[in-house]
């Protein structure tokens, strides 16, 4: 069963003369629970704006977007919130930790979007996590002491904090030397395989993407299976 479907999905914005310039043209898409996918095309081809109408950040002018076969599109912006918070993970190019914070800070701050304090279980799922990505030395450590690769650990780990059906990754090794970026994708892939969560990668490297296990390209707003 499907856990991320999109259907006919169409998404214009406007230019300086008045006119509007297609972004996506009639894109479908579906993803159940353990698939990866990478979605390769070149900067401007609208991947990010694909993926944030997956993960409910923007809307479609035309078309369905179904989470858990619940359609985003068509929601008000406070289920949306919730479904950003509940059901999706997000990890982006650039890690977006908090300076003042320590790495377990970081890690548990979604939480608190959806409880009112951390909780037991929340804190033990951290430290875990932490441990799986390699990071159980630097809990209380400041982002500004971790290396380029620690950090964006540190981002998967609090992606996945709230145990999401859905993983989004933009360009997330794009700030990586190429060794690095391997060794975080390849982590990405196996924390989604071993928690059955669905991953899709937005990127512009063909060695990220092939990690994945499908592949399309994204041009003149046509998403196509490669």
């Amino acid at each position: 069963m499907a856990i991320l479907t999109l259907d006919h999905i169409c998404k214009s914005f406007p230019v300086a003369d008045g006119t509007a310039t297609t972004i996506l043209q009639d894109v479908s898409f579906s993803l159940s629970r353990g698939d990866t996918a990478a979605v390769i095309g070149p900067s401007g081809s609208g991947k990010s704006t694909l993926l944030n109408i997956m993960g409910a950040l923007d809307t479609p002018d035309r078309g369905t977007v179904s989470v858990n076969g619940r359609d985003i599109a068509m929601s008000d912006e406070n289920e949306r919130a919730r479904i950003r918070s509940s059901d999706i993970g997000f990890i982006f190019q650039q890690h977006h930790l908090l300076p003042q914070c320590t790495v377990l800070e970081n890690v548990l701050l979604p939480v608190l979007a959806t409880a009112k304090q951390v909780s037991p279980a929340h804190h033990e799922r951290a430290v875990t996590l932490l441990g799986r990505v390699g990071l159980s030395g630097h809990l209380n450590a400041f982002p500004a002491t971790l290396s380029g690769g620690e950090r964006q650990r540190t981002a998967v780990v609090r992606a996945l904090i709230n145990d999401p059906a859905i993983i989004l990754a933009d360009e997330p090794t794009g700030s990586l030397d190429q060794a690095s970026a391997l060794a975080v994708t390849d982590l990405i892939v196996a924390l989604a395989h071993e928690h059955d969560r669905a991953l899709v990668v937005v990127t512009h490297s063909h060695e990220v993407a092939g990690r994945m296990g499908t592949h399309y390209a994204l041009h003149a707003g046509t998403l196509t299976a490669i």
